[in-house]
């Protein structure tokens, strides 16, 4: 038998009501818009993982201090170093600050958070360039920096020009194949498999620089 509330049980005790719900309650953090997790459309889809995936790094990102960000967690290290200083024969970047480069795909060196947030920032730039830009500018026009906050600027700056122009979309362009074009692939592609390329990307390597992030102060608390 169903129990309606605030009835006395068999006991003779009162059954506690829920408390009504408040008028301004949120769920989760106010700088995310949850009401795009009720949009029933694809394009809501990838633009809710994105900016919740975005939402979760951004907390890590703004806790960072320098000893975190240019820590090397293992012999070659792949770092973010002034121009002259670098260890590997390939180096990516505009400026005073070069990211250096892996010695191919397949290469089992480790990053520094410093990389880490470097290689997102190329990234962002270059898909936003060749999908809402001009379409002229390549990633090596992209200028690092090796101080904590300047790159996490950088990097803020063009995830969140990459979140306006697909915020901006109709949902239909989901569907659109070739609005991106910084790769072959991008432009035989439905635009939707670049937002959730972008998106493993962002929730791949953010996941990476959390790690290295607790790992740094769990050794640092030895």
């Amino acid at each position: 038998m169903s129990r309606t509330p605030g009835a006395s049980d068999a006991v003779g005790q009162e059954t506690p009501q829920e408390p009504p719900m408040s008028d301004d309650a949120t769920y989760g953090s106010p700088v995310f818009d949850w009401s795009v997790l009720t949009v029933p459309s694809p394009l809501a889809m990838v633009r809710g993982q994105l900016g919740f995936s975005w939402l979760e790094l951004l907390g890590r990102l703004v806790t960072l201090d320098q000893d975190e960000f240019e820590w090397e967690p293992g012999p070659d290290a792949l770092r973010v170093v002034r121009r002259g200083e670098e260890r590997s024969p390939r180096t990516l970047g505009v400026g005073e600050w070069v990211m250096e480069w892996p010695e191919g795909s397949d290469s089992p060196q480790p990053r520094t958070i410093a990389w880490l947030v470097a290689h997102l920032t190329e990234a962002f730039f270059e898909r936003w360039e060749w999908t809402f830009g001009d379409r002229i500018a390549r990633r090596d026009t992209v200028a690092f920096s090796g101080e904590v906050d300047p790159a996490v600027e950088g990097l803020t700056r063009w995830v969140d020009l990459w979140r306006d122009g697909v915020d901006g979309l109709p949902d239909d362009e989901v569907f659109t194949v070739g609005l991106g074009q910084a790769t072959e692939i991008d432009a035989q592609a439905p635009f939707g498999h670049l937002v959730l390329h972008m998106n493993r990307e962002l929730i791949h390597h953010g996941a990476e620089i959390m790690v290295l992030q607790d790992l740094y102060r769990a050794r640092a608390a030895d």
